[in-house]
């Protein structure tokens, strides 16, 4: 797995709850190999605009992503996850957009 790719992940919700929903893979983390993931949601009015990313039909990585219909990558919804509580993938974003959302977050959490 690399970041960039999309999982099927059980999420932990602010609420307590869990969730199954699709997340990407946005940074390994040493020292064990944990993933540092984004929820996907489909609730595409719970953007924050400048912070958070929409893939749609109109993106050309929707048709590689895996994902069914227009989806919100939630920079603000992260978990850290166990690589091997990762199944597999059901697709990929570019890098390059893996790499401005990286940006993105580390200079929200620099300021």
């Amino acid at each position: 797995m690399k970041d960039g790719d999309i999982c099927i992940h059980k999420v932990a919700q602010p609420d307590g709850t869990f969730k199954i929903r699709s997340v990407l893979l946005l940074k390994q983390m040493p020292p064990y190999g944990d993933w540092i993931v984004c929820a996907i949601s489909t609730q595409l009015r719970q953007e924050v605009k400048g912070f958070d990313f929409i893939i749609d039909e109109t993106n050309p990585d929707f048709m590689l992503s895996g994902l069914k219909s227009a989806s919100l990558i939630r920079l603000g919804f992260i978990n850290t996850v166990d690589k091997k509580a990762i199944p597999g993938t059901i697709g990929e974003i570019s890098y390059s957009v893996v790499k401005t959302l990286q940006q993105i977050l580390a200079s929200e959490l620099i300021k």
